[in-house]
């Protein structure tokens, strides 16, 4: 009696309808029933559908232990509702089942829910700039439109940095990003980030990306106070004053002296009923109505939580930012409560975490359109918020961080060098063809080599070099390339024949003996000065 768990992915809550009405079908115990002297064949009563079926949704993970008898009740009044299951009678369409002794039974089939058919829309890319983008007034009479053949003297100023020697380069300033690229930047990485952290394709079936607002996860980021809570810009949107104060009375219990609070019995339930009365009637859920799927199905993820903690970042991020205060200050108030224990009962029936949940719940999520489980996956959902909402409503770091560095890069000045690959437009890539392990092995070992030693050719052959120069090449392509030089030159004799050697120039003659007038003359002594 154990659920299969169904991961993210678009339609979760129908996979989930349709899995537990399987195993509902499948395995409830059937038996023989007597009803008013006549007896029935292969039935159930109501009370036990209800413990039967509570129990399957406990053990299972994709709902938790966290599921009551009356949201089972709820489940087993939508399942009669929708004719999987039916009364002895043969009733069924109403939602009128109760905790009783009344008998039900299957009908011949049960209809399962079918996935719902999106119309197919054309995919919008979101492109933002990058380095080599044109202004949008950039003739095409300066836009290079094939690869440049790198020549020898193109090579030696490409690797004449390495090498030693700085040529001439000049400073090309990034066209200035506007608000609007910045805020394409930050939605369509966010939605990748999304994408990624969820493992999903695409989220066309999840999310509808049309509506994602890039403003809101700007101002989600940025807009905070030193708690982390968003700060709004239009105060009439800001919760209203008595809310908020009694949000901070039960929040704050019994640690706010200076808040004067009634001391009559019962207090504390009037002012939780004021808040719950509260976001019992917004007009929309915290987490809105068009990112309904996108929460339910980052619940696949609950098994791992680090996982789920990180989608659920992200997605909050999405949301509109009055609705993402709302949420946060309603969530400190919920977990505060929760461990405050010194709070007196606010519920006589629940305990007081069944009661945060089952009263907010259907407030925080919910979908536009009927979904049977809606109730189930909103507390699933509540109930992970209560105990990870800090690091939930936290920004992701990673994502903020990845983002910022994009946006600097984009904005910084780039160095260009002539002759550097930023100055070509290189050639569509190709795609990749499967080779052998022996052709992938002459590859590494000869692929490279062969411009290399037609480069080196062509500066051996160049004639407008001088020796000078072109000894000074050679001397650097060995330094760099010294098994290519290898090859060519295998010997000092054959390197030696490059360069010729110059004639040795003529002798100067011997001073011969007989040139003297008196070889053989003595030196005669001149005078001393000595007196």
């Amino acid at each position: 009696m154990e659920h299969r768990i169904v991961g993210p992915g678009p339609y979760r809550a129908t996979k989930l309808w349709n899995e537990t009405v399987e195993l509902f079908r499948a395995r409830m115990p059937l038996r023989k029933h007597r009803c008013r002297f006549k007896s029935y064949e292969r039935c159930f009563t109501a009370a036990e559908a209800v413990d039967w079926l509570h129990e399957l949704l406990r053990c299972s993970q994709n709902f938790g232990p966290e599921v009551t008898r009356k949201q089972t009740v709820q489940l087993l009044k939508k399942f009669l509702k929708n004719h999987v299951i039916e009364d002895i009678k043969g009733k069924w369409g109403q939602e009128d089942f109760e905790d009783n002794r009344h008998l039900y039974r299957f009908p011949p089939s049960s209809p399962l829910k079918p996935y719902p058919k999106k119309p197919t829309c054309q995919k919008d890319v979101i492109k933002f700039p990058e380095w080599n983008d044109p202004p949008p007034s950039t003739s095409q009479e300066n836009i290079p439109v094939r690869p440049v053949v790198m020549n020898s003297e193109m090579w030696f100023k490409r690797h004449s940095i390495a090498i030693g020697e700085v040529p001439a380069c000049r400073l090309v300033y990034r066209r200035q990003l506007t608000e609007a690229n910045i805020e394409e930047i930050w939605k369509s990485m966010t939605l990748a980030y999304l994408q990624k952290v969820l493992g999903l394709d695409s989220l066309e079936e999840v999310l509808d990306i049309k509506l994602v607002n890039s403003k809101f996860i700007i101002h989600n980021v940025y807009s905070v106070s030193k708690q982390g809570v968003v700060i709004l810009d239009d105060k009439s949107k800001e919760l209203p004053h008595w809310v908020l104060s009694a949000m901070k009375c039960l929040a704050n219990w019994p640690n706010c002296s200076d808040l004067k609070q009634p001391m009559y019995l019962g207090f504390e339930k009037d002012v939780f009923k004021t808040i719950a009365d509260y976001y019992g009637h917004l007009k929309e859920p915290l987490l809105t109505f068009h990112l309904f799927d996108a929460f339910v199905s980052v619940l696949g993820l609950l098994q791992k939580e680090k996982m789920a903690i990180e989608a659920f970042q992200v997605c909050c991020l999405l949301l509109p930012p009055e609705n993402r205060r709302k949420l946060q200050l309603l969530m400190r108030m919920m977990a505060r409560i929760c461990l405050n224990k010194e709070m007196p009962p606010l519920c006589d029936g629940f305990g007081t975490r069944t009661l945060m949940v089952q009263t907010f719940s259907r407030c925080i999520l919910c979908s536009k359109d009927e979904v049977d489980l809606d109730e189930l996956l909103a507390a699933r959902l509540v109930t992970f918020l209560m105990d990870n909402y800090q690091e939930i409503l936290k920004v992701p770091s990673a994502l903020q961080t990845s983002i910022e560095e994009r946006v600097a890069h984009l904005r910084r000045v780039q160095i260009k060098y002539p002759g550097a690959d930023m100055d070509i437009t290189l050639s569509a890539p190709s795609f990749c063809r499967q080779i052998s392990p022996e052709e992938f092995e002459y590859q590494r070992a000869y692929g490279s080599q062969e411009p290399l030693a037609a480069l080196l050719e062509e500066v051996i052959t160049d004639a407008k070099l001088s020796s000078k120069e072109k000894k000074k090449k050679l001397k650097q392509f060995q330094k760099s390339y010294p098994a290519v030089y290898q090859e060519r030159f295998p010997t000092p004799e054959s390197e030696a024949l490059l360069f010729p050697e110059k004639p040795k120039p003529k002798p100067k003659p011997q001073l011969l003996m007989w040139a003297l007038k008196n070889p053989f003359q003595p030196f005669q002594r001149t005078r001393s000065f000595r007196m």
